[in-house]
């Protein structure tokens, strides 16, 4: 149950600091302060707190496939916003933005954050609620929730310096790089799951590497964390994953095309 506790615990930490971190990282770039985070926390957590404890009800809904459409919702909402993202705030190189471009830069940060942390967060407290129902197993998972959780924050503190301490032209471009793959992750998870709730066909599975390296493995579930590693992806994940790296990605380039092209007054 420690392990179990620590592994998991870790596993969702990692998903939600990857993401913050990064985003705290273009922040800087910009100058406009990290209040902005605690606020996203706050949020948060409430709302994983909340979904948390009506997740009974939850799954009751769209004929008891709740949990997963909703996640799948929230998973693809969070793509969809890192592409507004990336295309509005980080495909123009403003560098005297406007209060306004200010404000809704920070504000989209606020509803990703928030979101993300809804998702991660919530899976956090019903894995907790289920394993301390047995007196036995409090203290170990406990214990093993916080090294978890110590260790996913500490490789956030560590990815957020480490992009710090790269050229500013390199920051934006490794952040890019991390936030495309944290969309990839998104919307290959949301295919998962909405194929698990029959709203999207089976399709082939691509490759089979569990014997390589297993997802159940400390090592597959951290590189699932980083970059949504699976051991039997499926043809639609595979495409998921390519359109929501390709969002970012080509998001960003189009912008900065348009502005390269836009007349100079």
């Amino acid at each position: 149950m420690f392990l179990n506790s620590v592994v998991l615990i870790l596993q969702e930490i990692l998903e939600a600091a990857l993401l913050i971190s990064v985003l705290l990282a273009f922040t800087r770039l910009r100058d406009v302060g990290h209040r902005w985070i605690v606020a996203a926390i706050i949020i948060g957590c409430l709302g994983a707190f909340l979904y948390a404890l009506n997740m009974a009800q939850i799954s009751e809904w769209f004929d008891y496939v709740g949990q997963e459409v909703t996640n799948a919702f929230i998973q693809l909402s969070i793509m969809l916003l890192l592409s507004i993202f990336a295309a509005r705030h980080l495909g123009r190189p403003d560098h005297q933005p406007s209060q306004g471009h200010n404000r809704e830069f920070i504000l989209c940060m606020l509803f990703i954050v928030s979101l993300a942390l809804t998702r991660e967060v919530s899976e956090i407290f019903i894995y907790i609620g289920g394993a301390i129902t047995d007196p036995s197993n409090v203290q170990p998972t406990l214990i093993g929730a916080g090294i978890g959780a110590g260790i996913g924050i500490s490789a956030g503190v560590l990815i957020y310096y480490s992009l710090l301490g790269l050229p500013s032209k390199w920051i934006a471009l490794t952040g890019l790089l991390l936030l495309s793959l944290v969309a990839g992750n998104m919307a290959s998870q949301a295919t998962l799951l909405l194929t698990q709730a029959d709203w999207l066909p089976y399709s082939r599975i691509l490759w089979d590497s569990s014997e390589l390296l297993p997802e159940n493995s400390v090592l597959g579930h951290l590189l699932y964390a980083l970059i949504g590693y699976e051991a039997t992806p499926s043809l639609y994940q595979g495409l998921g994953y390519v359109i929501g790296m390709l969002l970012i990605l080509i998001g960003t380039k189009f912008t900065v095309w348009l502005n390269n092209a836009a007349p100079k007054s």
